[in-house]
């Protein structure tokens, strides 16, 4: 079984109200449900400050130290906030993993595409970058359900918009925990 790293994020959708009415109208993702995605602009991380006993349990790496490889640990840290999201992750799978977490818990729910050490999606957070996808290939939770895909729009991204620095991303699949 694959052991992937956790975060808890804050959910975005429409119980946001007018932010998210704003982002639909802006965004022209009609389809979409929630953003699920680690975006840190649009989920921000839960978790803003680490603790001496987080570093025991953290990703103790640049870019993702608000990632933990203890779930119960993360849940116990995060049990008193409300509207958020727990979603497992991994970063650049090989192959389509989407069956190789398991956990009852959790619903696999796509790839995201999230900018190289930043935390901007270029699926639901850059207006589009119509040369690499459209936005009707967005799930209702604004992610891409096939890594084959998310790797086609990952190189089509590089190549049509290089000087783009949202364009230069690394591919992430998600799961969430169910409610």
């Amino acid at each position: 079984m694959v052991k992937p790293w956790f975060i808890a994020v804050e959910k975005f959708g429409p119980e946001s109200g007018e932010t998210w009415r704003k982002y639909i109208e802006y965004s022209g993702l009609n389809q979409l449900k929630e953003v699920v995605s680690l975006d840190d602009g649009l989920c921000p991380e839960v978790i803003k400050e680490l603790s001496d006993q987080d570093w025991q349990h953290n990703v103790a790496e640049d870019y993702v130290c608000f990632y933990f490889r203890d779930l119960d640990y993360l849940l116990q840290k995060v049990a008193d906030y409300s509207n958020i999201n727990i979603l497992a992750t991994i970063s650049d799978p090989k192959v389509d993993c989407k069956d190789l977490f398991q956990d009852e818990r959790f619903e696999f729910v796509g790839y995201d595409l999230v900018e190289v050490h930043g935390g901007t999606s270029a699926l639901t957070n850059c207006g589009g970058f119509k040369k690499a996808f459209e936005n009707v290939e967005l799930s209702e939770v604004g992610l891409i359900s096939s890594l084959k895909r998310a790797r086609e729009i990952q190189h089509m991204l590089k190549q049509h918009y290089p000087e783009e620095h949202h364009a230069n991303c690394d591919v992430w699949a998600i799961w969430k925990m169910k409610d």
